[in-house]
């Protein structure tokens, strides 16, 4: 979901790395689902530069194997 939300406000992995002071390569593996505890600050970072509910970032569902 945060990907579809980047790209639909036009934004590169760079340009929100610049905004949000985040690392481009967490950011990439957040986008990808690849960080396991991604926390609450790192989040609201993300959500307030693409102007979304940071609960639209993560997904709060556990997955069933």
């Amino acid at each position: 979901m945060m990907r579809a939300v980047r790209e639909a406000r036009k934004l590169s992995l760079r340009e929100l790395e610049a905004q949000s002071g985040l690392n481009r390569g967490y950011l990439s593996r957040l986008e990808r689902e690849q960080v396991g505890d991604c926390g609450s600050e790192q989040v609201r970072r993300v959500a307030e530069v693409l102007r979304v509910p940071e609960d639209l970032l993560i997904d709060t569902e556990e997955s069933t194997p």
